[in-house]
């Protein structure tokens, strides 16, 4: 016979029911925390895929990277290594892309003033389009007035690059391979060169640049992105506002070849110590800003800040770091309005580059920070633009 009454087990069943509700009533806040941060961490979770975006003139598919995080938004193409979208937020968290590009593949490969594209081998300047290394004299093409400009004229930027996916611990990324033979645009030596894009978690662009040789040749890199953070083809940028790590600056003839030393930006529409919007002077310049700007640093190598842009209008915040020793400020001076995308036109000084690179001209400046890369070493930089919102 069982030694406890229906009435007690009754009781017992009631008192162990209303544990077990108390017990989840207890534990609901804590599945709810764990599901919040699922649904956060979730969120944070980044991602890369490709696509073909078209095909290049030798017949090669040209690729698109897309990468992402909970923020932003990037694309590059192996056409150039070209970013094509840097897209990230506003104050009111409306992302825009805020950088120039074209809609089609056909449009890049018809021509472009550069539009995110990497440029090389020699990016920006070489006077008279030629220089001598090693008691050898080297030709190049003259296609910028009587100046070599980015590489000739199948600079890097017209190239159809090899693309491939990169993860690792707090980013996704495209690593982009380019070979360029002895002899291209009559430079010295095979260069195999690689441009790694990452995107972070942090809203933290990252741009690497590593390049080998077989011959003594010289080597400067850049991204030619333009930069507009009200989004691209939204008016010009002349109340972006803009402060550089540069206390001195490169003068330059009517061709934009440097004169000689560097002076100091005291006194002169090239001061940007203290942040100015982009228009204050620049109607003191000669249509607009394309100077190298000296950077201040600490140390050799290093990565350091460089710069930051501003736009009022959206709150979005740029800050541009890197290892070079310049960066060439061109304020799209020769935009007209030809070009855009999305319905919208692409205006004089409608976007601001802020090219790190070594200085225009370096292979005849001795004086310079040098720019020749021999069989054995490496070239080796890195840039890194971070977007903030305030």
């Amino acid at each position: 016979m069982d030694c406890l009454s229906v009435s007690t087990r009754f009781r017992i069943h009631g008192v162990l029911v209303l544990l077990a509700a108390l017990a989840c009533l207890a534990a609901a806040p804590i599945l709810a925390r764990e599901l919040q941060s699922a649904t956060q961490e979730r969120g944070k979770r980044m991602s890369v895929t490709k696509e073909v975006f078209g095909t290049a003139q030798d017949g090669s598919p040209i690729e698109r990277f897309t990468l992402q995080n909970s923020t932003m938004l990037v694309r590059a193409m192996t056409l150039g290594a070209t970013l094509t979208a840097v897209e990230t937020p506003d104050r009111r968290g409306h992302r825009e892309n805020v950088t120039l590009y074209l809609e089609t593949a056909d449009e890049y490969i018809k021509g472009h003033p550069c539009f995110g594209s990497v440029c090389g081998r020699y990016a920006n300047r070489i006077a008279g389009g030629r220089f001598v290394l090693d008691g050898v004299e080297y030709r190049l093409a003259r296609n910028n007035g009587p100046n070599h400009l980015h590489g000739g004229i199948e600079g890097f930027h017209k190239k159809n690059w090899i693309g491939e996916t990169v993860e690792g611990e707090g980013y996704v990324g495209v690593k982009l391979a380019l070979q360029s033979p002895d002899g291209d645009e009559n430079y010295p030596g095979t260069l195999n060169v690689t441009v790694t894009y990452r995107l972070t978690r942090d809203n933290r662009l990252e741009m690497e640049y590593d390049a080998t040789t077989d011959k003594p040749t010289v080597v400067n890199l850049t991204n030619h992105a333009y930069w507009n953070l009200a989004g691209a083809g939204d008016g010009d940028v002349l109340k972006h506002t803009l402060w550089l790590n540069a206390d001195r600056y490169l003068p330059v003839d009517a061709t934009l070849i440097p004169l000689g030393p560097a002076v100091s930006v005291e006194g002169t529409p090239f001061d940007f110590r203290k942040e100015k919007a982009i228009g204050c002077d620049i109607d003191l310049t000669d249509g607009g800003y394309d100077h190298c700007f000296v950077l201040n640093r600490d140390s050799e190598g290093d990565l350091e800040l460089c710069a930051v842009l501003r736009d009022p209008s959206s709150g979005r915040v740029m800050k541009v770091f890197t290892t070079q020793p310049g960066v060439q400020v061109y304020t799209a001076n020769g935009l007209d309005g030809r070009l855009g995308a999305a319905e919208k036109s692409y205006p004089k000084h409608g976007a601001v580059c802020l090219e790190t690179q070594h200085f225009p001209d370096s292979p005849n400046r001795p004086e310079y920070p040098g720019t020749v890369l021999r069989p054995g070493e490496r070239y080796h930089e890195r840039t890194v633009h971070e977007f903030l919102v305030e």
